[in-house]
């Protein structure tokens, strides 16, 4: 039975790779890994390489050629990429040996500018598949199926399931609360103007 499937590893830049990332009229690009084949990840899944390697020439044939390869910051379950929140635009994919890299737009969106302010800052947050399919059990590894689809990756705070990330969180996000009271000043500082904001904190 096909089920929504999501995977999040780390994406961070170090500080040479931001002062290196281009600006494309007026928006932040990005490159960095997107997901892994052949090896079981932080949820227990193993993507083989074979059905990466289909649904990555789908999406790069389709909503990349196509100028709409969106993703969201942060993402439901659900199949749908609400446009509301999308974040940015995936403009290049490709293989560097089992790793799937991308070169991502961050669009001037609300989702958008948060998320570039976030890696401006120094945050490292994850970067998270999202697809439909089916898992077979294969000794402690559920090993994605041949009727895997993939939809987008989307940008996250912290894994939808608890250990998704590849590294430990420990030694890969030092999430203290000094970390959160600068997201949340950051959060603030877009959405908040003349001294009158329409969210409360």
């Amino acid at each position: 039975m096909k089920q929504v499937l999501v995977d999040t590893q780390l994406f961070h830049l170090s500080p040479q790779q931001l002062s290196e990332a281009k600006v494309v009229g007026g928006n932040l690009m990005v490159e960095g890994r997107l997901q892994t084949a052949e090896t079981k990840n932080g949820n227990g899944r193993r993507y083989p390489r074979e059905i990466l390697e289909r649904e990555i020439e789908r999406y790069k044939d389709g909503p990349i050629k196509e100028n709409r390869a969106l993703g969201e910051l942060d993402h439901p379950d659900s199949q749908i990429i609400n446009l509301k929140n999308v974040s940015h635009n995936i403009k290049d994919i490709w293989w560097d040996g089992n790793d799937v890299m991308g070169k991502i737009e961050i669009l001037p969106t609300p989702s958008g500018n948060i998320l570039t302010q976030l890696f401006k800052n120094g945050i490292t947050v994850g970067v998270s598949s999202r697809g439909m399919g089916s898992l077979k059990p294969i000794g402690e590894t559920q090993e994605v199926q041949d009727d895997f689809e993939l939809l987008c990756w989307d940008f996250v705070s912290t894994p939808s399931t608890p250990g998704a990330y590849v590294h430990p969180i420990n030694e890969s996000l030092n999430l203290t609360s000094n970390n959160y009271s600068r997201i949340n000043e950051i959060i603030t500082e877009i959405l908040c103007n003349n001294g009158q904001c329409p969210i409360n904190f």
